[in-house]
């Protein structure tokens, strides 16, 4: 008998299960290259893994939780640099650590507001010049492309 013709048993890959990956599987389960970890690997971000006999890199499970954890953290909008420092605070609790993160929030939220404003006021420019247009192409005037007439000033 085979585990697919078992009775409720759900086939899992074996790099899933096992404890420790080679960097072509590692790569395949967190969506990265292979050249993006070892990049992360000689910035600090992921530990050196063990190695092979043979030389292979052998990452455990735990550089999967932190692939997360730093794809989680780039799409709050840090940067490598501030990723990289937040690792170092790994397994260092306390104040010291909540107060960086407390503070690397803080600036990340001020450099939304920031963009924001800046697209609010694109959104009006866009509107403005839009209802322009409608105005030319209502009025049959194609001379006064007000788009064209932008470029031109």
């Amino acid at each position: 008998m085979t585990l697919e013709s078992t009775p409720g048993c759900i086939l899992v890959s074996v790099a899933v299960l096992s404890k420790a990956y080679r960097i072509g599987e590692l790569a395949t389960l967190t969506g990265l290259t292979p050249d993006a970890l070892r990049f992360y690997e000689r910035q600090g971000l992921l530990d050196r893994p063990a190695r092979t006999p043979g030389r292979f890199r052998i990452y455990e499970l735990a550089a999967v939780e932190r692939i997360r954890f730093i794809k989680r953290a780039q799409a709050l909008g840090f940067t490598l640099a501030e990723i990289q420092e937040l690792v170092r605070f790994n397994g260092k609790g306390g104040l010291p650590r909540c107060r960086r993160v407390r503070d690397l929030l803080k600036r990340q939220l001020a450099e939304l507001d920031t963009k924001l404003a800046e697209l609010s006021t694109l959104r009006e420019t866009l509107k403005d010049t839009l209802t322009a247009c409608e105005c030319a192409i209502d009025t049959k005037d194609a001379s006064a492309c007000p788009v064209i007439e932008l470029k031109n000033k």
